[in-house]
């Protein structure tokens, strides 16, 4: 069952402003490996792919040729806002697609600009995404947390919590 393009927004919400996502893929030994990436979704393009740019030599790469299933996990602290998706990730060659998404920070990775024919373009296609929105303050947290402490009890903090399944 497909899901709409807008039960995606607030995952969509939560991931806008965070820098860096964490792009976790099984290497050929077996071992799972976490990387930090940018995303590189504009804002019209949140639907239920996430993209990346990386090195064609790197190893997020080389290891999605031999096992698609990733994980990529965000984390905003200073809003306890925290997201984690599971999908398959695949390597597009789709020109227009890079140029669509290219921006001049991209540069800096790869100073061919966006024909540099190191530059692979990494889509997450989304199967599973679930998150964690703590509604309750820092400060309050605390007191709750030290209260639960003290009383042997569950600190009860306001979190929105959701499930996304494609």
């Amino acid at each position: 069952m497909a899901i709409r393009d807008d039960d995606f927004s607030k995952l969509w919400d939560l991931i806008k402003d965070i820098r860096f996502a964490m792009l976790t893929v099984q290497h050929g030994d077996g071992t799972l490996r976490a990387r930090p990436m940018t995303t590189q979704n504009k804002s019209d393009d949140r639907a239920g792919t996430i993209w990346f740019f990386a090195s064609r030599r790197g190893e997020p790469v080389l290891d999605l040729k031999n096992s698609p299933a990733v994980n990529v996990s965000y984390a905003d602290t200073d809003k306890d806002a925290y997201v984690s998706v599971a999908g398959k990730g695949r390597i597009v060659e789709d020109m227009a697609k890079k140029r669509e998404l290219w921006t001049s920070m991209a540069k800096a990775w790869f100073p061919g600009g966006v024909d540099d024919p190191n530059l692979a373009l990494i889509a997450v296609d989304i199967e599973y995404a679930e998150y964690w929105d703590v509604k309750t303050s820092h400060f309050m947290q605390l007191v709750k947390m030290a209260a639960a402490a003290a009383t042997g009890t569950k600190a009860n903090l306001k979190t929105e919590h959701g499930e996304i399944r494609t």
